[in-house]
């Protein structure tokens, strides 16, 4: 009989999230008994994640998948904290159990084997379009909480040098300051590094169905630069259907969604998902909502 695994997902407004879909169907493959369950936190006054991750335990959880805004505070509820999460102050995955609860961080590695993938030459689990490249010049628009992730992906790539630009300076020194300068700024000018770059990696709220537009000038880049989304809904942002009109090679949002949810059932099960499979699954699921 095969092993049974429950997960949560904690965070605010994530009743329309994929993540239960995506995680149960690969794990049904796997021939795993798994449940996954929401735990929308939206509305309360104040949050005990201490409380809630205690719940999950005496329920028999196995982990738990954080999300906005829990992401920080979570770290002060945990046991250890991997190399990543050292890192990066942040986690997306808390592992329950034995007494003790250890935080990973999926998005970076999920992020990751996207790009690589993308800019790699991985046949027909490439989720880009177009020819690829890597190396060079990087530029990251978005310091949020996500590009935290992207950054370090990034870094972990070995792209120099890798610039980062926000509308909001503060955010820009202090995500400069995290990865103790091994980023540059862009001094708030996009003007300057968008002819520059070799890819740009889009890390902002834009182009979210909520949320329509684009954060740059698409037209600014030079040819033959790539073009890197989070933003999964929709899967075809506006900025991704300019640069693709201009022949620029693309990755869309999937990849990373997809990236992180196949290492978070990596962690939590120990069998190896068929990424592939989650992509198409993705896919449909993306098609159908």
């Amino acid at each position: 009989m095969s092993r049974g695994y429950r997960v949560a997902l904690l965070g605010n407004g994530i009743k329309p999230s994929l993540s239960p879909a995506l995680h149960m169907a690969e794990a049904r493959r796997l021939g795993l008994d798994y449940e996954y369950r929401t735990v929308d936190l939206s509305g309360r006054r104040a949050v005990d994640l201490g409380a809630e991750l205690r719940r999950l335990e005496d329920a028999g959880f196995d982990a738990a998948n954080v999300t906005h805004p829990f992401k920080q505070a979570v770290l002060g509820h945990v046991a250890e904290l991997s190399p990543v999460v050292r890192r990066l102050g942040s986690a997306n995955l808390v592992l329950l159990g034995d007494g003790r609860r250890t935080a990973h961080n999926t998005d970076v590695t999920g992020f990751r084997a996207a790009l690589e993938g993308f800019l790699g030459d991985r046949g027909s689990g490439d989720r880009g379009s177009g020819d690829r490249r890597s190396g060079g010049t990087v530029l990251q628009i978005g310091a949020g909480g996500a590009g935290l992730a992207t950054a370090s992906a990034l870094l972990d790539l070995g792209f120099d040098p890798v610039v980062v630009h926000d509308v909001a300076p503060a955010a820009v020194e202090a995500m400069v300051d995290r990865f103790s300068g091994a980023l540059r700024g862009s001094g708030g000018s996009l003007d300057v590094w968008l002819p520059r770059a070799d890819g740009v990696v889009h890390v902002t709220p834009v182009g979210m169905a909520e949320h329509p537009g684009v954060a740059f000038d698409v037209d600014r880049l030079r040819q033959g630069a790539w073009v890197a989304e989070v933003v999964y809904r929709p899967l075809e942002t506006e900025l991704l259907r300019r640069a693709r009109a201009r022949g620029l090679p693309t990755l869309d949002g999937g990849g990373m969604a997809v990236g992180q949810a196949a290492e978070s059932l990596r962690l939590i099960t120990g069998l190896e998902p068929d990424t592939d499979r989650m992509h198409a699954h993705f896919d449909q699921l993306v098609t159908e909502g």
